[in-house]
């Protein structure tokens, strides 16, 4: 193990990049940090992780000069540094790309990179210039088939609008640069042009800190990982000469696979059958699902698992075969249809399908019992309060009041939500669609016990993951899909990562729709 100020093997003991010493911060009697100390080298990429509330994001506050330190000091390149705001912090070459970036609306990508430093023909705006300074940017730094630099900030995606806040960042000499859950709302592709420009950075010799829940992330992209934990610097390690397990264990104290708690029970009656399901996307799926059964969903991107989900629930049109409910027919012309049935779904994409992030928790929670809650079609406020609080309490959800904009919360505690809607409304089959996507390992344990508890109930669990760890320590059986088909069963004796990766990778289909052996 390194300690702060020490060099990790084969690294020089050259004076880091940036230090923090002795870093702590207070708001009223919360510790948020407590005397963490760590270095930032210049050509490296540094891993922060940390549950939430671990004090990632209030360090990464103090580096930006939007907090001040209690106590202790920041020193760039050897020498004291003071931060009293983040303009401060951008002309000492300190660069701090947050998670929710903002962009002027109704101005062109290239303008809001630029912003502040605009070129110019005597008073007037050199337009000509500044687009051509902005497409060498793209074209440097790969993302040129991305952003179009005279798209307008309100059209752009979360995804766009996260990549102006990069090349904004960039825009100057930059010392030290921090992601703060860059890849969130990135494709694939864009991730990997993410990747070779923080690369570049580090081959620059710049000083990366990057902050990510997503473990494939770290060990693809940092040299080395420091681990925060209460607010406490617990220790860091290189990443060649460590794993999830030891990462896991720092961040939480205790170790993986104590995070899947599985108990060993029969399961029941069938409740979900599918059979025969044809849409645009999905050909000819057929599976059931007992009641107390959680059954894995796994595959890769664009294999049709999520796509599936939406058919069950009747997102989209179903042009053949049919879904069965505790044995009965059901008709699902709509998702209105698949809830009176008995089919509840968790989407992938929680903000955007799922949460009403400006209402209250209590909103949220009750949204699919509230015909149950009203007498004389006015709902019952007293009883709505009641199922929210008993739910909040259940899952332990942190918040200060059922009232809270559900937007305030973690992630982790969203996801909660989420599930507490369905607690509250008790369908006969849940479909859950990446329930640990962007939330900490402290919330995905607790997540995993949720979902043992529901199997416990007697509840038929569907849950489509990429997180293998998950999908293995979750499943009682596996299903795997590829190319819109389900292309082979495992029980959870039998799975294995090889075995569940060989049929997610399973030779394509031929033109007759016959699999090949």
């Amino acid at each position: 193990m390194t300690t702060p100020g020490s060099a990790a093997a084969g690294t020089s003991t050259v004076t880091p990049r940036l230090r923090a010493e002795q870093i702590s911060k207070f708001f009223g009697p919360v510790h948020a940090l407590t005397e963490v100390s760590l270095d930032v080298r210049a050509g490296e990429v540094l891993a922060l992780m940390g549950e939430n509330g671990a004090g990632k994001s209030t360090l990464l506050r103090v580096l930006s000069g939007d907090h001040q330190p209690d106590n202790g000091r920041l020193l760039l390149n050897g020498e004291p540094v003071t931060l009293h705001s983040p303009s401060e912090a951008h002309r000492a070459g300190l660069r701090v790309i947050q998670q929710e970036p903002e962009i002027v609306p109704h101005v062109s990508v290239a303008e809001n990179i630029y912003l502040g430093a605009l070129p110019r023909r005597g008073r007037l705006l050199d337009k000509r210039a500044l687009f051509a300074q902005v497409r060498r940017d793209l074209e440097r730094y790969g993302f040129q088939d991305v952003l179009d630099p005279g798209t307008i900030g309100s059209q752009l995606s979360a995804a766009q609008r996260q990549l102006v806040e990069i090349l904004r960042a960039l825009a100057g000499e930059v010392s030290v640069i921090a992601f703060d859950e860059p890849t969130s709302s990135l494709s694939e592709q864009e991730v990997e042009a993410l990747f070779g420009l923080i690369r570049r950075l580090r081959d620059d010799g710049v000083a990366v800190v990057y902050v990510s829940h997503r473990m494939s992330e770290i060990f693809a992209i940092a040299d080395r990982v420091a681990v925060l934990r209460d607010g406490r610097y617990v220790g860091d390690r290189t990443v060649s000469e460590t794993d999830s397990t030891e990462l896991v264990r720092m961040m939480v104290g205790r170790n993986l696979a104590d995070m899947f708690v599985r108990e060993t029970r029969e399961p029941g009656d069938v409740v979900l059958s599918v059979r025969g399901l044809v849409t645009d996307d999905v050909r000819d799926v057929s599976l059931d699902i007992r009641a107390g059964e959680v059954v894995g969903l796994g595959g890769l991107i664009g294999a049709g698992r999520s796509e599936l989900a939406h058919a069950i629930v009747g997102a989209v049109p179903i042009h053949e075969g049919g879904v069965e409910v505790a044995g009965r027919p059901v008709r699902l012309r709509s998702p209105a249809d698949a809830l009176r049935a008995g089919i509840g779904l968790a989407p992938e994409e929680r903000k955007a399908q799922a949460l009403l992030l400006r209402r209250s928790i209590r909103d949220n929670i009750t949204l699919a019992v509230l015909d149950r809650l009203a007498k004389l079609h006015v709902v019952r406020r007293k009883a709505e309060a009641d199922i929210a609080r008993l739910h909040v309490e259940q899952l332990s959800i942190r918040t200060p009041s059922i009232e809270a904009e559900v937007a305030t919360l973690s992630g982790g505690n969203q996801q909660k939500v989420v599930l507490a809607r369905w607690l509250a409304h008790r369908p006969k089959v849940l479909i859950l669609d990446e329930p640990t996507r962007g939330v900490d390992v402290g919330a995905k344990a607790e997540i995993y016990s949720i979902i043992n508890d529901l199997a416990a109930q007697g509840m038929a669990l569907l849950v489509i993951s990429s997180e293998m760890p998950e999908l293995l320590g979750l499943s009682d059986r596996i299903l795997v899909m590829q190319g819109g088909r389900v292309t082979g069963e495992v029980t959870r004796a039998e799975a294995t990562e090889e075995r569940v990766l060989a049929l997610a990778m399973a030779e394509d289909l031929s033109p007759t729709g016959a699999q090949h052996p």
